[in-house]
């Protein structure tokens, strides 16, 4: 049975973790590097940090934030936000990341992932894919912050990142997120029975049974939170007991 893994993510901006409800009215949520080793030493498996407006503002990200992190954790780490060359993904493995994910620029020039697959190994490249409903049983691929609508479908795009070589599939319902109303579990059973590769599934966690029903119902082998652990409506070590408790296979600290 495949451990499944809880994983927080920090929106950033300027600088600063903000969370949103489907990618707008944003709110202040903290210091990153502080809520990062808050999370490390609270049984998180994995942190997601990504920069929202990297790309939409047209700058790089914020290195020295990735820097301050790997000194204060000792848990992988991805990164994503304005990840257009290999040279930017090479920063950031630099700065102590583990993992670099690629969305607007792997999308333009779907090559980028290849090219950084065999620069650094699939392990190393996520695929971070905004999915938005568009029509019955069909999902398309946003860009730009979830601003813009690629036309790709998310399933067809998951597929061809996979084969490009993408280690890994973050995938956001940007429908769900941010509402707690719960994982879009028929996005996410249908694209991890599509791909080969693990699956994080993200967007709408708003209790305990939805991290369960993304793992037992959406089939994903990952699950990924904000607001409801940046503000405290729920701990990562009781959200891992309750799992257990579902017979849900999960890493706990002993």
């Amino acid at each position: 049975m495949t451990t499944k893994r809880i994983i927080p993510c920090l929106d950033m901006t300027e600088g600063k973790v903000v969370k949103g409800i489907q990618f707008v009215s944003f709110r202040d949520a903290g210091d990153p590097v502080q809520l990062a080793k808050q999370y490390s030493d609270n049984e998180a498996d994995e942190l997601v940090f990504l920069d929202i407006t990297a790309t939409v503002k047209n700058r790089p990200i914020l290195l020295n934030v990735v820097a301050k992190t790997a000194k204060e954790v000792n848990i992988p780490f991805s990164v994503g936000g304005g990840i257009r060359s290999v040279s930017d993904m090479q920063l950031i493995l630099r700065a102590g990341a583990d993992k670099v994910s690629v969305n607007t620029g792997a999308v333009t020039n779907p090559a980028l992932i290849t090219e950084c697959a065999n620069a650094f190994g699939s392990q190393c490249v996520v695929l971070s894919l905004d999915a938005k409903k568009v029509a019955p049983n069909r999902w398309n691929a946003f860009i730009n912050g979830g601003t813009l609508d690629s036309g790709l479908s998310a399933v067809d795009w998951a597929k061809e990142a996979v084969r490009r070589g993408a280690g890994e599939i973050l995938l956001t319902s940007i429908d769900m997120d941010g509402t707690k109303k719960g994982f879009n579990l028929e996005l996410t059973r249908t694209v991890s029975r599509a791909v080969s590769v693990p699956v994080i599934a993200s967007g709408g966690a708003g209790s305990m049974q939805d991290f369960a029903d993304v793992f037992q119902t959406g089939e994903a082998d990952a699950a990924l939170a904000a607001s409801l652990f940046h503000f405290g409506d729920l701990s990562i070590p009781e959200l891992k007991r309750y799992l257990s408790e579902q017979n849900i296979s999960i890493r706990r600290d002993v």
